[in-house]
């Protein structure tokens, strides 16, 4: 008996030998062909890195072991060293993330952050060093690119980023193009106001050769998982970017053009070394739910200085509907005495204030808004040497010696808030400024939207007054285009899956105006019910919103459309997606206190009966409905939950609907 367990014993200490040998020569393995494996907390995405032939570094992704993906070259190429070949991985440190933030200009407002991190460390000749840093959760992968200090050069030009996205063979994309540079109104393009391209493959080229906009969306391959491309993190000390025309099986991320701006300033990158990129991000899922409800572009940035909370607000706006004739003493008035009626809290004064009521006069009619519990929001032209625009107040905003000069006027009249338009591309310079812009506003107490602008990439958490931007084909076209009234349908069911999951959206929507004119009575068309416009103001999503609304709408619009617009909230505490595929239809939930929104429109050529799963609502709960009564006027009516996973609801051509019912306890 001692001799066969002394034998036995022997036989233990030769397996767990080989077990050894074993695992030394796997991580020899990995040592030498350099790949390592970056997983979700549920397991369920995968990211792979390796190193190929010439020594770039490539990654790769997959889904529940099927392809998003495939491998894809990692890099950058600066002005003293190539970082893109020649390189091998030297070490992978990965660590645990958890936590949490609060923050309510989003699609939620308590956000719950778990994910993987990996350093991946690279190395080569030369003196070569680069770490790429993955972020990888649930249901999505973020990366960029950390360069330290190399062979004492303190400072960088990125020439080139090599970060790629090779999707599987079959993948149709919904893209808008990036415009050429200096063109369109008053040479202020790119302004990120192009038409989207709907389920097109890969191979088609953009309309204007320059590639495409952020945020990009792609359903891959046979599989048939969507994912969501953008970036997130831009500030002054980068430039923005887009991607690349689809070219040798892959989509490459592309710096501004250097016309942008009117040639004015580096289309190329400096950074301070050591240095970060952007986060490069995709949302990732096989449903879209997790491309709606995303929060990837926000877990991953922090606030950059601290200020008074934003206001959230509703508002009234003179300009979209009388235009520029309407900016004067007695007009804005009127939309004063409107925005008291509706109960909203502000009034925009758009373009021409400066001259059409001057300095003084103004200064009455601050006080007169005030008088009646509204707050103005005053426009201004971002201004300065990239342009032609005359529109005014113009050379303000654009140099701080003048702007913080402007910016004390306002404070010191109870204005608080601005919206600037007309910036000039995505230069590094550009993004300077609009750091500068929220910076010094946040000094005086202001909040600010951009308009003619570029896409926010994070910017909600990261500047504390920024609270809108449009960077999208807006409501201002329904007024100057009877094509974009045809279209409104089919972009409204594009952007809660784009536009507005990767960043909020200043759309100035929700017209009641059956024409585009100030009498109600001439101009464009529109080609939408009310409950559509109605359900847009809780399918778009922005903090403060500008209502396309008139005084006639008071005697003029349905009494339940102006009902719902008067008690509709800006901000939420929860998101949804329900049901909808991108152009044809879509639903959103969203959820404010206790209180939650469901809403619905349709790009359909037929009406469809849809059968909702709501388990935020209980079997016997009593909804409120909007929808079309036969003539295709909206009606409010009562709905009895009997299956919360069954919610039937019709659907209508152009039109939407709108479900509100408070929690259920449970």
């Amino acid at each position: 008996m001692r001799r066969k367990h002394y034998l036995n014993k022997i036989y233990l200490a030769i397996i767990v030998k080989q077990k050894t040998l074993l695992i030394l020569s796997s991580a020899l393995t990995f040592l030498t062909c350099g790949a390592a494996e970056i997983t979700s907390p549920d397991g369920k995405l995968v990211v792979s890195t390796s190193v190929n032939a010439q020594g770039t570094p490539v990654y790769s992704i997959t889904l529940n072991g099927l392809p998003v993906v495939e491998k894809s070259p990692l890099g950058i190429v600066t002005d003293f060293i190539d970082l893109s070949r020649g390189l091998r991985e030297k070490d992978v440190k990965t660590s645990v993330v958890e936590r949490s933030y609060d923050q309510d200009k989003i699609k939620k407002s308590h956000v719950d952050v778990k994910a993987t991190n990996a350093m991946v460390e690279y190395e080569g000749a030369d003196g070569k060093k680069l770490n790429v840093e993955w972020h990888v959760a649930d249901n999505g992968v973020a990366f960029r690119y950390h360069v330290p200090r190399i062979n004492g050069r303190g400072s960088m030009v990125v020439k080139e980023e090599l970060s790629s996205f090779a999707f599987p063979e079959g993948t149709t994309t919904y893209l808008t193009a990036q415009s050429d540079a200096m063109i369109g109104w008053k040479r202020t393009k790119p302004s990120y106001e192009e038409y989207y391209v709907v389920d097109a493959p890969m191979e088609q080229k953009s309309q204007y050769g320059h590639g495409y906009t952020f945020p990009a969306l792609f359903k891959t391959g046979a599989e048939g998982n969507w994912v969501l491309l953008t970036e997130t993190g831009v500030d002054g000390y980068y430039c923005g970017s887009h991607l690349s025309d689809y070219k040798d099986g892959r989509y490459t991320i592309a710096f501004p053009m250097p016309e942008e701006n009117n040639g004015n300033g580096l289309s190329t990158p400096g950074v301070a070394l050591p240095g970060s990129t952007p986060w490069r991000v995709m949302a990732i899922g096989e449903t879209l739910a997790p491309i709606v409800e995303t929060t990837l572009p926000w877990d991953l940035v922090e606030p950059r200085y601290e200020a008074r909370k934003a206001r959230a607000a509703k508002g009234t706006w003179s300009w979209i509907l009388w235009q520029d004739g309407s900016i004067n003493y007695d007009d804005q008035v009127k939309f004063i005495d409107f925005a008291a009626d509706m109960g909203y809290d502000n009034v925009l004064i758009d373009n021409w204030w400066d001259t059409n009521i001057g300095e003084k006069k103004m200064e009455e009619l601050i006080k007169y808004a005030h008088s009646k519990g509204v707050n103005p929001i005053l426009w201004h032209s971002s201004s300065g040497y990239w342009n032609d625009i005359e529109q005014g107040p113009i050379n303000r905003m654009d140099r701080p010696i003048v702007r913080k000069k402007w910016m004390k006027w306002m404070k010191e009249n109870g204005v608080d808030g601005v919206k600037i338009d007309f910036f000039g591309g995505d230069k590094q310079e550009t993004m300077r400024l609009y750091e500068d812009i929220l910076s010094d506003a946040a000094d005086y107490g202001i909040d600010v939207v951009f308009h003619g602008c570029t896409l926010p990439r994070g910017w909600e958490r990261m500047y504390p007054n920024f609270v809108g931007a449009e960077a999208v084909l807006a409501s201002e076209n329904l007024i100057f285009d009877q094509g974009f009234c045809d279209k409104e349908a089919l972009h409204a069911t594009l952007h809660p899956f784009i536009r507005n999951a990767a960043a909020i959206m200043e759309y100035g929507g929700s017209p009641l105006n059956k024409r585009f004119n100030r009498g109600n009575d001439g101009g464009n068309i529109r080609r939408t019910s009310d409950a559509f416009e109605l359900a847009t103001s809780v399918i778009f999503q922005n903090p403060v919103q500008y209502f396309a609304l008139a005084p006639n709408n008071l005697t003029d619009a349905p009494a339940v459309a102006i009902e719902h617009l008067k008690e509709v909230p800006t901000t939420w505490d929860d998101t949804k997606y329900i049901a909808g595929t991108p152009g044809k239809y879509v639903v959103i939930a969203r959820r404010h206190a206790d209180t939650w929104y469901v809403a619905g429109v349709s790009n359909l050529s037929k009406s469809i009966k849809l059968e909702l799963d709501l388990p935020m609502f209980a079997k016997g709960d009593t909804l409120q409905m909007i929808n079309d009564d036969k003539k295709g006027e909206p009606v409010k009516s009562e709905l009895k939950v009997k299956n919360p996973s069954k919610v039937t609801v019709m659907l209508n051509p152009a039109s939407g609907f709108v479900l509100k019912g408070i929690v259920s306890a449970k």
